[in-house]
């Protein structure tokens, strides 16, 4: 089924190829900062509230969660209702949410208000498909990885940003600006963001009985979850626990310089174009195994790092290693999403939901099992949970073609 045949779309006023993937790759980026910046916050907002440790722990939890939700909810709707309305719309609550947050009296209404705010940042994965829609097959993959790069260098940025910001004022101000930068996408989303008109003829309830059967169906989608899954798990291993490594020796790295380190990491979502530019010529599978050998390369090499007695090359190690770990991800996010991209139009929006919230769920695992490693063998037995993720993504590559065209 082609694309004409799954949905009608029409441009709002007329804008270049690159503008639409320019503007995707923005609000995908500054939407994604609301999910990771109270991974940074937390601590400020817990004091200020007066909240205790188990309260301040629910921030980040409810908002990831609140996420995941929205993916399996509101992603649905992509192929359901006409695709621009809907990305205003919930951006218009994500909007709302982060001022709720921002101005939350009570932990409770904050609690509330992030929880929100996660659901709504469901805008982000109904940008990337419809993108995708309005770019040809042939260079799709090009693009997918260009608005990718986007959200890679939001998800990277949020927590160096956040803790810039609340050292400047306080962490209400994020959420301040964070509502302000949405507002300014809002209007141009609704000035040149084009309108796509699914052609579905089911109801709601029916495209959420549909995921299972996606799944039996779709063999790409299984095993690029899979391994995207596995991707996340060895990132959100290495980011979770190597902001209590650097405090010591041989690092020594105080809370600003961990927030500068923290910056190192956006090099690695320049892979993102450059892995969705090869994947349309047929690199796939090739890229794929090239990712997952750089994340347990990247592993090794940031347990090496911490051995060193030198501080200057122990630095150079972990940095060397933390953006191989990012150009593993988002070279394997990218083609994943290319791939699957590539499959049902009129089913893109609920592919691409299920597609993001395996792979979220990958995210959790890995942090789970980062934090068991940290705490019984140190930061050597973090990097070995990491790589051993990877290795996993690596046999997938070698044991399987699928999704790989």
């Amino acid at each position: 089924m082609t694309i004409s045949e799954a949905a009608k779309f029409t441009p709002a006023k007329p804008i270049p190829e690159r503008a639409l993937i320019w503007l995707g790759a923005i609000t995908t980026g500054v939407v994604v900062t609301n999910l990771f910046a109270p991974q940074i916050l937390v601590g400020l907002i817990g004091r200020s509230l007066e909240m205790s440790a188990s309260q301040a722990g629910m921030i980040s939890t409810l908002t990831l969660f609140g996420y995941a939700l929205g993916m399996l909810l509101l992603m649905p709707l992509v192929d359901l209702l006409e695709n621009k309305r809907l990305i205003l719309r919930t951006l218009a609550c994500a909007i709302m949410a982060a001022l709720g947050t921002a101005l939350a009296p009570t932990p409770a209404l904050l609690l509330v208000a992030t929880f929100i705010l996660g659901i709504s940042c469901a805008a982000i994965q109904m940008t990337v498909p419809l993108v995708a829609s309005m770019i040809p097959p042939a260079r799709r993959g090009q693009a997918i990885g260009e608005v990718v790069s986007g959200l890679m260098f939001g998800i990277l940025l949020s927590r160096p940003l956040a803790s810039l910001v609340a050292d400047a004022w306080n962490w209400r101000a994020f959420y301040f600006l964070s509502a302000i930068l949405m507002t300014v996408l809002l209007g141009a989303l609704a000035r040149y963001l084009p309108t796509l008109q699914p052609q579905a003829k089911t109801s709601y309830g029916e495209l959420l009985l549909s995921f299972p059967k996606l799944l039996r169906e779709e063999p790409v989608l299984r095993v690029r979850s899979w391994t995207a899954a596995l991707a996340m798990a060895s990132f959100s291993a290495f980011w979770a626990a190597v902001a209590l490594r650097l405090p010591d020796a041989p690092f020594n790295l105080d809370a600003r310089g961990i927030a500068i380190f923290a910056l190192i990491g956006v090099a690695g979502a320049a892979a993102a174009s450059l892995a969705g530019r090869w994947g349309d010529r047929g690199w796939t599978r090739r890229l794929l195994i090239a990712a997952h050998l750089l994340i347990i390369a990247s592993l090794a090499l940031c347990a090496w790092g911490a051995l060193l007695d030198s501080r200057l090359a122990a630095l150079l190690m972990l940095t060397l290693g933390a953006i191989g770990v990012d150009f593993g991800i988002t070279t394997d996010q990218t083609l994943g999403r290319r791939a699957i991209n590539l499959l049902r139009p009129e089913a893109r929006g609920r592919l691409n939901g299920l597609f993001v919230a395996l792979f979220f769920l990958g995210g959790t695992v890995g942090s789970a099992a980062a934090s068991f490693a940290w705490s019984h063998n140190g930061w050597l037995a973090v990097c070995a949970v990491g790589a051993f993720f990877g290795v996993l993504g690596l046999i997938t590559d070698i044991v399987t073609r699928t999704g790989t065209s």
